[in-house]
């Protein structure tokens, strides 16, 4: 097959090395694509945005299937397009993706469908936003309804700080995305990343992580794009992860189908295992950052034939088979992030740990000067560690790190930790 991937993260790294691996790959091009990914693609000046252009090219380079890694161009209708056009996609429609690029559309499902979720609000104005916060009080989670980059979502301890956020929502902060506002209950528990595939009648599980979304080490600080993640998860087991298909996956899939959307792709379920059991906190329609530099490595299966039989509408519920290793990915940010990461910065030493058993290196945020590689981004590189135990996986990805010489890079020191102890 030839395979058109669509992004340049971490994310989209670790699914080329993924692809990579294929027997069924003839040629891989990747839009833009980034250093790293250059060593395993074509890299193609792509504008995503131009959804003309990208199926001009499918065209003219005979591709078999297109990836979207991230949820603008889903969200966009991307996938709409290329069907059209006759060109298969992995990913959902516009209106499916509406899951992701509405919290209030995505919190309707719900509803209409008896997945269990929290309680929420949404409001189209300050005012009325206050009210029922003062109604509701505190804790409570202040969302913006629409696309954030994982930004948009404040756990505020406090009245204070919930009418902080609903004031920087409604004074532009996030864009269009911050119009409308969810107020939301805080879920108590341990949070999940959930992955499915699905092809818009059947779902199977790929896998699970623990993302660690707040800047500083203890889970504090602002909420982030993600600053690294684990897996397995141990609260994760067999038994709740049949849980997890029944009471929410299945369900959505079989709801989205009936109403006429059917949801195809993968669905991230961003879970929160209560002590009643899991509940949905918010839904995702690609594969997350960094969780998928966690999963993916662990996978023991061919993952190209699987995304394709999600876009052919043939996918199989065979459970798919994982390793027994634990995976822990470790962000490395530049300074000044979430709000003004530092570029230009200059990154060495990565060719002594690109050697490392079991450790896998992702380029989230990077470019080529020359020979130097630059920091050009908030999220800069992803460090992988494998092993047998989730400590001595972390011990890897940590050893790798302190390889690194990089004055602008920044890093939490405790990614894991938690689960470890």
């Amino acid at each position: 097959m030839n395979v058109l991937l669509l992004g340049s993260g971490g994310r989209e790294h670790a699914l080329a090395l993924a692809l990579s691996k294929s027997p069924q790959l003839t040629r891989l091009f990747a839009a833009p694509g980034n250093p790293g990914i250059a060593r395993l693609a074509t890299l193609v000046a792509l504008d995503i945005g131009d959804h003309a252009a990208v199926s001009a090219f499918c065209k003219d380079q005979s591709i078999d299937l297109v990836i979207i890694g991230s949820e603008a161009p889903l969200v966009a209708g991307l996938v709409d397009h290329l069907a059209a056009q006759g060109i298969k996609a992995f990913g959902p429609t516009a209106e499916a993706a509406q899951l992701e690029g509405s919290k209030a559309f995505a919190k309707e499902i719900c509803a209409q469908f008896s997945i269990p979720t929290a309680a929420s609000a949404r409001f189209s104005d300050a005012s009325s936003a206050k009210d029922y916060l003062r109604a509701k009080g505190a804790p409570i989670v202040v969302k913006a309804d629409g696309l954030a980059a994982g930004k948009g979502v404040i756990v505020a301890e406090t009245l204070a700080e919930a009418e902080a956020a609903i004031d920087a929502m409604s004074s532009g902060q996030f864009g269009e995305a911050g119009k409308t506002v969810l107020l939301e209950e805080k879920l108590i528990g341990e949070e999940v990343s959930f992955f499915a595939l699905c092809d818009g009648k059947h779902a199977v599980a790929l896998g699970w992580a623990q993302d660690h979304k707040r800047l500083g080490e203890g889970d504090t600080g602002p909420n982030t794009g993600g600053m690294g993640a684990f897996s397995p998860v141990p609260c994760m087991d067999r038994t709740m992860s049949a849980r997890v298909m029944d009471e929410i996956v299945r369900p959505l899939v079989a709801g989205m189908a009936k109403r006429g959307t059917p949801f195809a792709g993968l669905l991230f379920v961003g879970l929160m295992i209560t002590a009643s059991g899991p509940e949905v906190i918010e839904f995702n329609v690609r594969f997350g950052d960094p969780e998928t530099q966690a999963i993916l490595p662990r996978l023991a299966q061919d993952l190209l034939p699987l995304l394709k039989a999600c876009a052919d509408g043939t996918l199989s519920e065979t459970p798919i088979p994982m390793s027994q290793d634990c995976a822990v990915t470790v962000v490395l940010a530049a300074k000044g992030y979430p709000d003004t990461p530092k570029k230009g910065g200059e990154i060495r030493g990565l060719q002594r740990i690109e050697a490392m058993p079991d450790v896998i290196v992702t380029h989230a945020g990077t470019k080529r000067d020359g020979e130097k590689l630059i920091a050009n981004g908030g999220r800069v590189l992803n460090v992988t560690g494998l092993d047998a135990t989730l400590d001595e996986a972390r011990a890897r990805a940590y050893a790798a790190i302190a390889m690194i010489d990089w004055p602008d890079g920044i890093w939490r020191r405790d990614i894991g930790k938690k689960a470890v102890r």
